[in-house]
């Protein structure tokens, strides 16, 4: 018989699959890292009794359902199920979308009412520049809600940087060019990436 470690771990795949979601994911619910979850899966090591049962928990499956080789072809309700989860991960980014999307068409509504009115080119420009951290801002809390929240750093530090952008652009506006706002970009930067790694770290 082959060993249960590998059994186990297939298993998880499985239900990880089926539900989904990726080793990020899972390993962030468990508090473990996706390394673990990666070797769990693989048959490299196989997660202890509490943590299988929190597993258990997780997918809302009997503990016994990881020890068993063969499962049953899903009903129809359990296909109608995932059908639905997969709709609803469609709209979610479709509303994601459509509202980053309504930012950019409020931004080109100001920028005609403003190039009606004849006003200065960098002006205008700035409304594009600030629709940019906005966007950001609608991604990042929509990302935190719905999707990969390890995405989070990411567009933390495109935030960061373009609120920078705009900073720089607005004072120029006013006749003042100080190019080194852009330095402070760099502690920032590295303050995301550290707490970025806090994440990672077993509870």
């Amino acid at each position: 018989m082959e060993e249960i470690r590998f059994i186990i771990g297939r298993n998880i795949t499985r239900l990880r699959n089926e539900k989904g979601i990726t080793q990020a994911e899972l390993a962030e619910a468990l508090n473990y890292s996706d390394k673990a979850v990666s070797k769990w899966e693989r048959g490299e090591s196989m997660p202890g009794i509490a943590t299988l049962s929190a597993i258990a928990s997780y997918f809302d499956v009997p503990m016994d359902f990881f020890t068993h080789e063969e499962h049953e072809v899903p009903s129809e309700k359990a296909k109608s199920s995932f059908l639905d989860r997969h709709q609803l991960f469609t709209n979610q980014k479709l509303i994601t979308g459509i509202s980053i999307t309504g930012i950019w068409v409020i931004a080109v509504f100001i920028f005609i009412i403003l190039n009606s009115m004849e006003k200065s080119g960098l002006l205008k420009l700035l409304i594009f520049a600030y629709a940019v951290p906005i966007s950001f801002i609608v991604w990042l809390v929509f990302n935190t809600i719905w999707f990969r929240k390890e995405l989070n750093a990411v567009i933390i530090s495109l935030l960061v940087w373009s609120i920078l952008a705009c900073v720089y652009l607005t004072l120029k506006l006013f006749g003042i060019s100080i190019w080194e706002i852009f330095l402070l970009g760099i502690p920032g930067q590295i303050i995301i990436i550290l707490s970025s790694k806090l994440r990672k770290i077993r509870k």
